[in-house]
């Protein structure tokens, strides 16, 4: 049973990835994306099952929740995600910021009823939402090839690396039982989803290359969180990713 399921999804898979490899022959080579056939045809269908599956539920979401309580769920969700910026800015030595992410959990957890209002901004308490790709940036690692990975999205290999660190610091993965643990990480991306509704619009609007737009965002999006703000003119050559033939 197993072979057949693998035998077939072989068969959905490998036209689109020829395909991918078509369509980027006469494109110009982007050094920091040595992988984009397959990330092409990845992107393809990420964006094919967004459309068919996950973006209605995330439309109806959005249609039946008021906008105070969809609010106030992402203001849960980012008070979680404090608790891993906190460890991560530990990591980097940025006890300022740490101490912050700290002061928001707290104040935002108690104050703030679990997190669903955000009163440690309103008292002047900023989020930096630092992950584990973030901090591995910071101590030097390259982020190495750009890769878009099926139903995650846009990602690089050390971000790839950062997202499995992460996991260990994220709140939801310790609960009990399992029922409850998978039900809110659902409700944390369709929430994340609905947010980001208006982007998909404006992206499928725009006469740019999706793909490319989406790819140069991304990193240089990230190059900034890396450098708070203030990425360096001049970038050294890569050093560990060089090793890596891809």
């Amino acid at each position: 049973m197993l072979r057949s399921w693998v035998r077939a999804l072989a068969w959905l898979v490998a036209p689109t990835l020829l395909l991918g490899c078509a369509s980027t022959s006469d494109r110009e080579f982007d050094p920091r994306d040595p992988l984009e056939p397959f990330n092409r045809a990845t992107f393809r269908f990420n964006m094919d099952f967004d459309k068919a599956f996950v973006r209605p539920i995330a439309a109806g979401y959005r249609k039946v929740t008021p906008e105070p309580v969809d609010r106030s769920i992402t203001n849960f969700f980012n008070n979680l995600a404090d608790v891993t910026s906190a460890v991560n800015n530990v990591l980097q030595f940025k006890m300022s910021r740490a101490g912050s992410d700290v002061g928001r959990l707290f104040i935002n957890s108690t104050i703030g009823v679990l997190g669903f209002i955000d009163v440690a901004s309103n008292v002047g308490l900023p989020s930096y939402k630092e992950d584990f790709g973030q901090t591995l940036g910071y101590w030097g690692l390259e982020p190495g090839a750009y890769l878009v990975a099926p139903l995650l999205g846009p990602t690089s290999m050390r971000d790839a690396i950062g997202r499995g660190g992460d996991l260990f610091t994220d709140p939801l993965l310790g609960l009990r039982p399992h029922q409850v643990r998978w039900g809110l990480v659902g409700v944390r991306a369709i929430d994340q989803r609905a947010d980001l509704l208006k982007a998909t619009e404006i992206l499928e609007g725009s006469t740019l290359d999706p793909y490319s737009f989406v790819r140069d965002a991304y990193l240089q999006r990230r190059q900034a969180l890396v450098y708070d703000g203030h990425p360096p003119q001049d970038q050294s050559p890569q050093d560990f990713w060089d090793e890596v033939k891809f």
